[in-house]
């Protein structure tokens, strides 16, 4: 069986993943595909990624059966008319669950749709997953259920509601990896980081230590075969092997200069300076937010203080730089973000 499983980008939404992994990549080896929305059109987005995935594993004979499996997320009725469709037309099965009361009137329509307003995404996800699939029958994960369930729906006076006010930071504040560049990295910290949290419960005072521990958790995650060395330092050598495996589908053209373009990323110089040395093919590095601000960096090789002028007016140093794309139009799709800024290079120079 193939899962497609689109969640949210909270702890609750990843609360729901980290449970669905557990129990179908470890426990009954099938295989799972995750996405992550936040809410708005988004969420359509990611929907074609899967109807196109289903597709085109059909399209190679791999006749299996296929299961979307979507967790604290609402549809609308426009959008679930048009899931189930879809659905339909490849075959495949759709299971919703979700606790926001914004979904009532599609969950009236749709037997797939699972509406419980009386509980976080995670746990109507640990029922499910339980009822249907034996999950966790020694009750292993319990108690991480209860902790996310607590802070997700505001059960101030649950014993481990503080617990899971510390989750919900933890979650929202690990922006180490971009989301959008490398979904992939980014789920696989998140996942991580309540892996860790889940080690904690149990402990006199967890909410306090989990707290404390963070900042070494963190590090044990991105410094896996590295030498120690401060966090910033092992951010960067990480997310720099992510750009050079992935440099080919980041490349970008400046009047006949190789550049790499990330998004959203920050820590431009350490970063920057870090990829172009171990990458000298490549004269600059260029990474843009969602507002259109952009930072470059170049070794020697570019002059990115003139093209930060032509192309943003903006300017700086030889080897440093930044500017303002003000005709910028942001995408949750890099692909699209990628296309948009060398078009508009391409105009500028023209």
């Amino acid at each position: 069986m193939n899962i497609y499983h689109l969640s949210h980008i909270d702890l609750d939404g990843y609360g729901c993943q980290y449970l669905v992994n557990r129990c179908f990549n470890e426990q009954l080896n099938y295989k799972v595909n995750f996405y992550n929305a936040n809410y708005g059109p988004e969420i359509k987005a990611r929907l074609e990624e899967i109807i196109s995935e289903i597709k085109r594993e059909k399209f190679l004979g791999k006749e299996k059966e296929h299961t979307i499996l979507i967790t604290d997320l609402n549809l609308t009725t426009k959008e679930a008319n048009w899931l189930e469709a879809e659905a339909t037309e490849v075959g495949a099965k759709i299971q919703l669950l979700d606790h926001h009361i914004s979904g009532e009137k599609t969950a009236q329509k749709y037997i797939w749709y699972m509406l419980d307003i009386s509980s976080s995404a995670t746990l109507m996800t640990y029922k499910w997953l339980k009822r249907h699939y034996s999950f966790d029958e020694k009750g292993e994960y319990t108690q991480i259920v209860k902790a996310i369930n607590a802070i997700d729906i505001w059960l101030s006076h649950d014993e481990l509601f503080e617990f899971g006010k510390v989750g919900l930071g933890m979650i929202s504040g690990a922006k180490e990896i971009n989301r959008t560049l490398f979904p992939n990295e980014d789920r696989a910290l998140k996942l991580s980081l309540i892996d860790a949290m889940k080690e904690h419960l149990g402990k006199k005072n967890a909410h306090i230590i989990l707290d404390n521990n963070l900042h070494q958790i963190k590090k044990n995650f991105f410094k896996q075969k590295e030498a120690d060395n401060t966090k910033d330092n092992l951010v960067a050598l990480y997310v720099t092997k992510l750009l050079s495996q992935e440099k080919q589908r980041l490349t970008i053209d400046y009047r006949g200069h190789k550049g790499l373009l990330g998004y959203s990323l920050g820590n431009t110089s350490i970063l920057g300076n870090t990829f172009l040395v171990e990458n000298p093919e490549y004269d600059f590095y260029m990474d843009l937010n969602n507002r259109g601000n952009f930072s470059l960096r170049s070794n020697n090789k570019l002059d990115v203080a003139k093209m930060a002028e032509e192309i943003g007016n903006g300017g700086g140093h030889p080897n440093a730089s930044g500017g303002k794309i003000k005709e910028y139009k942001d995408s949750f799709i890099y692909s699209e973000i990628k296309k948009f800024v060398q078009d508009y290079i391409d105009e500028k120079t023209a």
